[in-house]
């Protein structure tokens, strides 16, 4: 019997995803990459100088270093990468499903939603801020996001290792799916009538998920219909737009402070 279309589809997917390896660099992001054991390591390119400072995460890794000549780095990355002698090819982790992050994991009840934020450095910059307030998890769609590169993790200065970052099929279903297991979604638009923090009292002890949109175009339509409300960040002067990885930041914080 003939495979459904849908099936071949997935299964194409999933072979996709095995195979597919990412290039980390920089001594902060290779280090705690190699100190992660939820981390599968292949090959780890590193100048003596680079060596000498991993010297204890090498060895809890068990890897092998492949000892590079500093002028004539040999790792597949940008050459005007800040890799400061250390690049390690991994697998991209696996966090697990979204229900097992949203109702069991780690941390306060409290997700970031992104949509369609491209740009690994504002990805990177959301999982540390993520991580410092202890959020659950930071989920973003499958297509037009940020995937895991070695920018997002220099970024993230060593969040990648342990802040979740779920990448889903469809935000809107993800969306739909967390309210039914009690979340508030919020999506911050900068003309919304409520603030921030009448939006995190609606909670009223719920978890909650925030939901942030890309600088520019914002949230999508399906998005902003998606969401509980529609809340802004109160701004004094005559300027009211954030960079979106500063808004995730100030988001946290005043979510955390409702949460609390």
């Amino acid at each position: 019997m003939k495979k459904p279309a849908w099936v071949i589809d997935k299964e194409r997917a999933k072979a996709a995803a095995d195979k597919e390896t990412v290039w980390l660099f920089g001594l902060h992001a290779v280090r705690d990459a190699l100190q992660n054991p939820a981390r599968e390591k292949l090959r780890l390119l590193v100048t003596k100088n680079a060596a000498d400072k991993l010297a204890e995460a090498i060895a809890v890794s068990g890897l092998e270093p492949e000892m590079q000549d500093p002028r004539k780095f040999q790792a597949p990355i940008d050459p005007e990468s800040v890799h400061q002698g250390a690049a390690l090819e991994v697998r991209p982790l696996d966090w697990g499903t979204l229900e097992d992050v949203a109702i069991s994991g780690n941390g306060r009840p409290l997700v970031v939603l992104l949509d369609r934020v491209t740009d690994p450095h504002n990805v990177g910059a959301i999982l540390r801020s993520a991580e410092v307030f202890g959020a659950r998890a930071v989920i973003a769609p499958r297509h037009h996001s940020a995937p895991e590169t070695g920018a997002l993790a220099k970024t993230a200065s060593g969040a990648l290792e342990r802040q979740p970052y779920l990448r889903v099929t469809n935000l809107s279903e993800a969306m739909v799916a967390l309210r039914d297991m009690g979340y508030l979604l919020l999506g911050l638009e900068g003309q919304a009538d409520r603030t921030l923090a009448e939006g995190v009292a609606l909670a009223d002890g719920r978890p909650v998920g925030l939901v942030l949109g890309a600088e520019g175009p914002g949230l999508r339509e399906k998005t902003r219909e998606t969401c509980d409300a529609l809340v802004r960040i109160p701004y004094g002067g005559g300027f009211g737009s954030l960079n979106v990885s500063n808004a995730a930041a100030v988001s946290l914080y005043e979510a955390t402070r409702g949460l609390a």
